[in-house]
């Protein structure tokens, strides 16, 4: 039985203007996330990841497109329709602990704050905190104020606060960020069982190079278009699991576009252009300089057998593409 997916974008374009300059932070991403999902987004500086978490949650509204999240619209959505998504199908984890917590509040306090504030009774707000605190570890310092409270601590206690509406959704704008590894790794942790435990999706955006082993997939956004999808799956051996792999794969976009690597495209000096030929065991994308002289190694473009709508793997067939060199010059 198919899943069905909580976030669906396609073509989705945002462009911000400033005076007369105009900045395109999205060209055209197509995404899609399951329900239950825990997805990290990756990216350089100004790739568009966080422009694209900021659209998810409701706090921008992309230019062109379409954006649907758990049966919504967004791109139709009044301001007033997008305000109560925010507060009910969505919630945020930042980087910075201040904008996820008030510092003169104990930890039970904060979590209960929010439900407080849009009329839940006391007795409701704070049963609801407790059952939080508990999710997330940090029972027997829910009645300490933030000064008593480590980093990771209070990131915990953050992801409580975002959780307690319920959210369908639970976005994380680097939440290890400011945390050393052992202390990432239980925040990370801490996504895990609530993705599985309440069966909120996760959307993760990080720096973190590691993120693929604490996630089921990552997705890398480059110049406002997904370029790479990692999946993590389990390895077996002799009908035992063994150490888990990872599977990179480029990816296509709706039209059928692909971002092949950079350092690919310098060591075969691919420039502007390129030559696509059909081959037995994929599509070879060669230098049109190379056409004539056959001097240098393609690059195999083959189609995914994991069953992935629209992904691909990028790999070298170095010894295919001699053997095939061989046969044709001997013919």
């Amino acid at each position: 039985m198919a899943v069905e997916p909580l976030i669906t974008c396609e073509n989705l374009v945002k462009i911000y203007k400033v005076a007369e300059l105009e900045t395109v932070a999205l060209q055209g991403l197509d995404l899609t996330v399951n329900r239950g999902e825990l997805l990290g987004i990756v990216g350089a500086s100004g790739s568009g990841k966080s422009t694209l978490m900021n659209i998810l949650g409701g706090l921008d509204r992309p230019s062109a497109g379409r954006l649907w999240v758990d049966n919504n619209d967004l791109l139709k959505m009044s301001n007033l329709a997008l305000d109560r998504y925010r507060r009910t199908k969505v919630g945020f984890v930042w980087q910075q602990v201040a904008r996820n917590l008030i510092p003169y509040l104990n930890a039970i306090d904060n979590v209960a704050m929010p439900l407080m504030l849009s009329g839940t009774s006391a007795r409701k707000a704070y049963g609801r905190a407790r059952k939080l605190l508990a999710a997330v570890d940090m029972t027997d310092r829910e009645t300490h104020t933030l000064m008593n409270l480590s980093g990771g601590e209070q990131q915990r206690v953050a992801i409580a606060v975002a959780m307690v509406n319920e959210p369908r959704l639970l976005l994380g704008d680097e939440p290890t960020g400011e945390l050393d590894t052992a202390t990432a790794l239980t925040i990370y942790q801490t996504f895990q069982k609530l993705s599985h435990e309440f069966g909120v999706t996760v959307v993760i955006v990080s720096h973190d190079p590691g993120i693929a082993r604490h996630v089921d997939r990552v997705v890398e956004v480059r110049d406002g278009k997904l370029a790479t999808e990692t999946v993590r799956q389990q390895g077996r051996e002799d009908g035992k699991a063994s150490q888990e792999e990872f599977q990179k794969l480029v990816v296509l976009d709706a039209a059928g576009r692909l971002q092949v690597p950079k350092e690919y495209l310098e060591h075969f000096q691919i420039g502007r252009r390129a030559q696509l030929e059909l081959a037995e065991d994929g599509i070879l994308i060669r230098p049109v300089a190379a056409v004539e002289t056959g001097a240098v190694e393609p690059v195999i473009v083959e189609p995914s057998t994991d069953g992935r709508h629209g992904s691909t793997k990028l790999h070298w067939l170095v010894d295919k593409w001699h053997q095939l060199a061989k046969n044709g010059r001997s013919s």
